[in-house]
């Protein structure tokens, strides 16, 4: 009988030690949950944002080239609201910007603090067709290989967010969230569009003799 007991008394202890464990597990989950939530809530009203400073952007390029002379057909912009993709053409300029809100939680490394979880719009020179097909880890990559920039939204409305630009070993510029749409917009306009396109080269040189 008292073997019964101590088996009793055994599994007690156990449940308690896993429902104690398990409770701490599903606490911090949670809280990511909710960050995560609020985070791509917060980044959906940035973009959307971020898109009407576009068409604003849009529509005095095309004055001011069409002022200089230059055809501004090839100066538009659109937006796929269900696929979070924007892409901007200024002449021979194309830029996408895209954000992933279907996936799981993901947070930004602090060095002297906890990782920031935030929502995250990048910024790519060109267009990546993949992107209209869905999103899967090789088009993630694609993605990663070919950001310009990266505005990262965190869950707090009243915290900066960051944009991150590549090309300057992803130093980060923290902005206040109602200027974030209009300064990223702008940011990655001024770094592609202030640059250009090289002649292409091969990578060999043959003689005849």
């Amino acid at each position: 009988m008292s073997g019964n007991f101590n088996d009793i008394e055994t599994t007690s202890r156990k449940s308690s030690v896993i429902q104690e464990r398990m409770s701490l597990v599903s606490s911090h989950m949670y809280k990511q949950f909710l960050e995560y939530q609020q985070s791509n809530a917060n980044t959906a009203v940035l973009f959307d944002t971020m898109v009407e400073n576009m068409a604003l952007t849009v529509e005095y390029l095309k004055q001011s080239f069409t002022f200089r002379g230059i055809p501004s057909e090839n100066i538009y912009y659109d937006y796929d609201k269900s696929r979070h993709i924007a892409i901007m053409n200024i002449l021979w300029h194309s830029i996408t910007f895209y954000s992933n809100m279907k996936d799981t939680p993901k947070a930004l490394p602090r060095e002297k603090d906890v990782p920031l979880f935030s929502g995250r719009i990048i910024a790519i020179k060109g267009t990546l067709p993949e992107l209209i097909h869905g999103y899967n880890e090789e088009t993630e990559q694609k993605l990663l290989d070919m950001e310009v920039a990266s505005l990262f939204v965190p869950a707090d409305k009243a915290a900066k967010a960051i944009i991150k630009i590549r090309h300057l070993g992803n130093q980060e510029f923290y902005i206040n969230q109602m200027e974030a749409p209009r300064e990223f917009l702008l940011k990655v306009i001024e770094i592609i569009c202030g640059g250009g396109n090289y002649h292409k080269e091969g990578t060999k040189v043959t003689i005849s003799i």
